[in-house]
């Protein structure tokens, strides 16, 4: 796959380090699954991170040290029993989705407005997850908006073009509070994205304003 928009280094460095939250990891791991040379960055920072490891002094543990990890086995009760992973790809309505979404709840198509339609995301292990897939129809523009917190997004299929470049299958936009953009789609298809937000959008529509509780974004 040709991607042109990759990561930011910091984010490279958060999600090799595991402190990327849930929502953003998952959009990050479709691109990574596509992109050779956000791959070996990733890679570069686990080394450096396992260097910096190496390098410190180790801890003497204290003596409860077993005893203390035994008792909170204990405590916690027999293990629950691991649940299967879904082998299939996940998918909705026939469109191959990222495998970084296997194990995740995929909504149906909502309507959002014209031309755009949102599927709500749900990630197992934090609840609390901001993500979502949003289809927007050929021709389309999005509400022009602001983000509260950081947004990524990874294109699955078709395009969209902003004032930062054209973003195609693959490619990874990532915008930071400071950017107010409003997407287009390009006028070959459909595009399907998958989104994860820190916080909210800030929209300029009024309109957008008075739906944005009803859909959560």
């Amino acid at each position: 796959m040709n991607t042109t928009h990759h990561a930011k280094d910091e984010t490279l460095m958060r999600f090799a380090a595991g402190t990327l939250a849930a929502g953003p990891a998952i959009v990050v791991a479709a691109h990574l699954a596509g992109c050779a040379a956000c791959r070996a960055r990733v890679g570069q920072y686990e080394a450096l991170g396992g260097a910096l490891l190496d390098a410190l002094d180790p801890s003497p543990l204290p003596a409860t040290a077993l005893d203390d990890v035994l008792a909170l086995i204990d405590a916690e009760g027999p293990a629950a029993a691991p649940v299967a992973m879904a082998t299939t790809p996940p998918e909705i309505e026939g469109v191959r989705l990222p495998d970084a979404l296997r194990g995740c709840a995929i909504g149906r198509w909502r309507w959002i407005g014209p031309g755009m339609r949102m599927s709500r995301v749900g990630v197992p292990h934090d609840p609390d997850a901001n993500l979502i897939l949003l289809k927007v129809g050929r021709g389309r523009a999005l509400p022009d908006h602001g983000h509260v917190g950081a947004e990524f997004t990874y294109i699955v299929s078709g395009s969209f073009s902003d004032t930062f470049g054209t973003f195609k299958p693959g490619d990874l936009a990532e915008m930071d509070e400071d950017v107010e953009h409003q997407p287009i789609v390009d006028s070959d298809g459909d595009c399907i994205c998958l989104a994860a937000m820190e916080g909210k959008m800030r929209f300029k529509s009024a309109i957008a304003r008075m739906l944005q509780p009803i859909f959560g974004i």
